[in-house]
């Protein structure tokens, strides 16, 4: 189980960490690097962790330095921010490059590029080479991108971060990955109601409802603990005390082979759609079709 960390005081960090959360996930367009690191600097001198070593700490390229020349000097801006000397899973943002830092959304179609895969992944790989990132990966690549990134990489990729959750299951994606030996995490475990790109079709179903009533659970811990039981870690995100607590209860029980098989006959839709954000442009469009 992991934590997203957004922009807020260092303070959430202490919360999660002393309740037990030892996976955060960051990024540089999050904006929430630096508070992650006073927050862990704070944990550590209070004793709620007692080494850097306890945790597993992601972060991320953001899109414009998706070049073989920024890739090193983008994660050491990261490290700094961070207050560490490394990270525990560093991975591309987005499958696709951004000309230049853009402010508002959608962006002209010339501002959205396809990869260098192969020079961008070289720089991941220096990454690891260095120590600085002790795995690395990606987020948000098709099978056909992961394909021709193994069939180029001298380090494959140890991670595939993408939308997942009981109302978008991925099957075909996770099968492919499993076959492959890369791990993958979900983010919008809970559908990210609330967000741009979220709705209620995960906590809103009525059927994960019903199984939450019937199990005296939540309807949040029944789609957390149905992601867990797929073999693949979750990213969430939380204000709320309660529902801190609440998201880590999914261990010491299962769903059933009944309460599998109603939510594999969930109807399935996506919520992050790149061609919404960004404009209905063709390397956009493509992504979106096959993730």
């Amino acid at each position: 189980m992991a934590s997203m960390v957004v922009p807020e005081p260092r303070l959430q960090f202490l919360k999660l960490s002393k309740r037990g959360y030892r996976h955060f996930d960051t990024a540089f367009i999050y904006g929430s690097e630096h508070d992650l690191g006073e927050g862990i600097a704070e944990a550590l001198r209070l004793g709620f962790i007692n080494s850097r070593s306890e945790l597993f700490i992601t972060t991320k390229l953001w899109a414009s330095f998706a070049e073989r020349d920024l890739v090193v000097p983008a994660i050491k801006a990261s490290l700094r921010n961070l207050q560490v000397e490394y990270v525990d899973m560093y991975i591309i943002h987005w499958p696709f490059k951004l000309a230049k830092e853009v402010k508002s959304t959608p962006v002209e179609k010339e501002i959205v590029q396809p990869l260098d895969l192969k020079s961008v992944w070289e720089g991941m790989e220096e990454c690891k080479r260095l120590g600085l990132a002790r795995a690395i990966g990606v987020s948000n690549f098709t099978c056909n991108m992961l394909q021709d990134l193994l069939s180029i990489a001298k380090i494959p990729p140890a991670l595939n971060q993408v939308e997942m959750n009981p109302a978008w299951q991925l099957k075909n994606m996770r099968e492919f990955c499993k076959a492959k030996g890369i791990h993958v995490t979900a983010f919008s475990p809970l559908g990210a109601s609330g967000t741009k790109w979220g709705d209620d079709r995960v906590l809103g179903s009525d059927i994960l409802q019903d199984i939450a009533k019937a199990k005296g659970k939540t309807t949040a811990q029944i789609s957390l603990r149905w992601v867990y039981e797929q073999g693949v870690s979750m990213v969430t995100k939380s204000y709320n005390k309660d529902r801190m607590k609440q998201n880590l209860d999914i261990f010491g029980w299962s769903l059933t082979e009944e309460e599998l098989d109603k939510l594999a006959h969930l109807p399935q839709r996506k919520g992050v759609n790149f061609a919404s954000l960004l404009g209905p442009h063709d390397i956009v469009l493509e992504i979106d079709a096959q993730l």
